[in-house]
């Protein structure tokens, strides 16, 4: 999902923002302020529950560890006469849990852009990003079949709950490994707006569709909660199994369709002339159009003259697809280079209008970028297409196509498509479980974003950003912890909250506490055991401190689970001896409930300089620590964290002035 308050590129900028209106924190050393107390933090018991056969102690898959599966055939139908979507799905379910199950829950997510929703009813009258208001959507389910044992399909009774379909089987589902087909039969209107998720904008030469939540899907039962059935409200995203998906879509004949996966019909949707530049396109580095300007309105730039086409499509080993339609696209390609010599399709599909060297006539250059980088520092692509789409969504991800504003431009658009495309690592290849842990995703997704941003085309859009002392206030600003359910997060906490606080404590754990490469190693083993599986929190945490040889239990505890801030501060020097060539004795202090490693930049009045680093464990300790610094000459200054790379809410007393004691 599209950065919440803030584009990628501005983050320091908004922060700080953020910051100068957030309210102060108490005086460090405040007698009302809180107290630093090591037995609190460095808790014994902390993130030490025990593994077992599902998910281990180290952080990794079980040997007992299972997940369903779910796999989609769709076909469906666009009407823009009458803005509508109507068609058929047939899911075949597998069973690989321990339990026999009796009924099944499916997400009719598209309930939510309904105005008598849930979602509709909790949204504020003055309007709001994940609400509904005035539109009379939702889905109208018209049958609703299952196939057991490989027998005929019957109609079967449901319960519709707002987004949660529960069937109700006439046999369960057997254990580990049974299968059931389910059809459903189905329409919806479309919304022209569907809360930032999926809409419609009118452009000079046709209206663009995009489309998402579109049809019925399986919830997910696992072995953490069984059914996991919270309803769909906006801010909490998707929690989905995987599976194969072949999906059709029947749009009229000036159409252009595309979507997650591989288009399966170029020879009867494509004229020869495209065709060719396709292919062309599949070699190039650089980027080819495929429908330029002029083909928009031309009569020749499709097959047919009249009546419907349909375009087929197919995605594996994936949670989800989404598609967009429309006669007014613009459509340029490239090659992107994968590793182990493998290729992939980057693309981009536009308006006339947003058409531009310094828009998006950049976009399939910006979606080669990333996911390049992405591929080689995270894990291969693994799509056969990635698809950019200009359109009336300011900024959302799906399984290898993304929907981002037809305005962006420049470093915005550069911003906006490289935090899509990130989602294709977090959550769509590594499946975790958006509706509770948004941070598994956006907080992962902003942090890959800054290094990306770094690598793009020698740090073009990589502006100076502000230090993290700059930044401190408003990460520590929101009332609640990360690990807030979304639903629940303020919405002018959600950006902090799921994306750059999480994002920033993962840039801290490996500038700062763990070291490149020791992070690198770790952060690749976590994606490599729970790519296209459902990993917790805990799971990360276990596998990030197994492949990185570290108890990190303080920091999840510090900066996930409370809403503690950091103050560390140079309390005092005294000379050994009162004779300054025989060693200093440095004091430096705690004043705040956070704890992170230290590093001091002394300065001699004789002009040289030295560092000393601390780990984090001197604060085991207590909330003061000395050390002796082998000093030649009388101390000038001694700072603590001089290259403010730490979130300190108060660097005035981050350096000690003057003569020693």
């Amino acid at each position: 999902m599209k950065k919440v308050i803030f584009g990628t590129a501005l983050w320091a900028m908004s922060l700080t923002g953020f910051a100068q209106n957030s309210q102060p924190s108490a005086p460090s050393g405040s007698s009302t302020g809180p107290k630093y107390d090591p037995l609190t933090l460095f808790h014994p018991l902390f993130n030490m529950q025990p593994g077992n056969d599902y998910r281990t102690g180290s952080g990794a898959p079980g040997p007992r560890y299972w997940q369903n599966r779910a796999d989609y055939q769709i076909n469906v139908t666009v009407d823009d006469q009458q803005n509508t979507l109507t068609g058929e799905v047939t899911i075949t379910y597998k069973n690989n849990s321990p339990e026999n199950l009796p009924y099944l829950w499916l997400q009719l997510d598209q309930n939510a852009f309904s105005d008598s929703s849930r979602a509709a009813k909790t949204t504020p009258v003055t309007g709001g990003r994940f609400g509904n208001l005035g539109f009379a959507g939702g889905v109208a389910v018209t049958s609703v079949q299952t196939e057991m044992s490989k027998g005929k399909f019957s109609a079967t009774p449901y319960q519709i709950t707002d987004t949660r379909m529960q069937i109700r089987l006439p046999e369960p589902v057997k254990a580990n490994g049974d299968v059931v087909k389910i059809k459903v039969a189905y329409s919806f209107r479309i919304p022209a707006y569907g809360s930032d998720r999926m809409g419609m904008l009118t452009t000079r030469n046709g209206v663009i569709y995009e489309i998402a939540q579109w049809y019925p899907r399986m919830a997910v039962y696992d072995d953490i909660e069984g059914w996991n059935v919270l309803p769909y409200l906006g801010a909490g995203e998707f929690y989905l199994d995987y599976g194969d998906y072949e999906y059709n879509v029947t749009v009229p004949y000036n159409h252009v369709v595309t979507g997650s996966g591989e288009l399966l019909n170029p020879g009867e949707v494509l004229t020869n002339e495209q065709q060719k530049r396709l292919a062309q396109a599949a070699k190039s580095d650089k980027t080819v159009m495929i429908i330029g300007k002029d083909d928009v309105t031309s009569a020749d730039a499709h097959p047919k003259k009249s009546g419907t086409q349909t375009w087929k499509f197919r995605c594996q080993n994936t949670r989800d697809v989404a598609f967009a339609t429309s006669k007014a696209f613009m459509w340029d390609a490239a090659r992107m280079n994968l590793p182990n010599n493998k290729m992939a399709l980057a693309q981009s599909v536009y308006p006339v209008e947003s058409a531009g060297n310094d828009s998006w006539g950049r976009s399939t250059e910006y979606v080669k970028g990333c996911i390049e980088f992405y591929s080689r520092y995270v894990y291969p692509y693994t799509y056969p297409v990635a698809t950019n789409v200009a359109g009336i969504v300011g900024g959302m991800e799906y399984p290898g196509i993304v929907f981002c504003d037809h305005k962006d431009k420049t470093d915005g658009l550069w911003g906006v498509t490289d935090h899509e495309f990130g989602h294709n690592w977090f959550p769509m290849i590594v499946g975790s479980n958006e509706r509770k842990y948004p941070w598994m995703d956006e907080g992962f997704n902003t942090f890959i974003n800054i290094l990306s941003t770094e690598n793009f085309n020698n740090g073009e859009y990589n502006r100076k950003r502000g230090t993290m002392q700059d930044i401190a206030p408003a990460l520590f600003s929101p009332a609640e912890p990360i690990m807030t359910i979304p639903d629940v997060q303020q919405p002018r906490a959600l950006g902090i909250l799921a994306y750059y606080k999480p994002g920033m404590g993962l840039k801290l754990l490996r500038d700062v506490i763990l070291g490149p490469e020791r992070f690198d190693f770790a952060f690749r083993q976590y994606v490599d055991r729970w790519a296209f599986k459902h990993p917790t929190p805990y799971d990360f945490f276990r596998s990030m401190e197994d492949g990185a040889g570290e108890d990190l239990g303080w920091f999840w505890k510090e900066w996930f689970y409370e809403t503690w801030k950091l103050d560390q501060a140079v309390q005092g020097v005294k000379y050994v001896d009162g004779s300054a060539p025989k060693g200093s004795l440095i004091t430096i202090e705690n004043l705040d409930r956070m704890a992170m490693p230290v590093t001091i930049e002394v300065t001699e009045d004789n002009g040289k300089k030295g560092r000393i680093n601390l780990p984090v464990e001197v604060w085991q300790r207590g909330a003061t620590w000395t050390f002796k610094y082998p000093s030649t000459s009388s101390l000038k200054t001694v700072v603590i964290d001089p290259d403010k790379v730490l979130p300190d809410v108060n660097g005035k007393n981050n350096t000690w002035r003057g003569e020693a004691q």
